[in-house]
């Protein structure tokens, strides 16, 4: 199954490199470093629970559109005919 982790490691990396190219204080750039990964992992739980939802819901929907193919038009006409019929007045 498809999943987004490389494009979040190549978008987080790319703020981490940022981080330690532009910014020269050492405890800011730790602190923005440890931002970085704590927004990568929070992103990839995001992912991944947005990943199963949608699997889930496209099964569900694929079991219900099959189970609804299977129904007998012809079995439910009969019975609505019948229905109708029997409604009828007598003479």
């Amino acid at each position: 199954m498809f999943t987004f982790d490389p494009v979040i490691d190549a978008v987080q990396q790319g703020k981490k490199t940022f981080v330690s190219t532009f910014v020269t204080n050492e405890k800011v750039a730790k602190a923005l470093t440890e931002f970085v990964d704590a927004q990568t992992v929070y992103t990839k739980e995001v992912s991944k629970a947005t990943t199963n939802m949608v699997s889930s819901v496209t099964s569900e929907t694929l079991k219900a559109f099959q189970e609804s193919t299977k129904f007998d038009y012809n079995k439910f006409g009969e019975g609505i005919m019948k229905a109708w019929y029997n409604q009828m007045p007598k003479k």
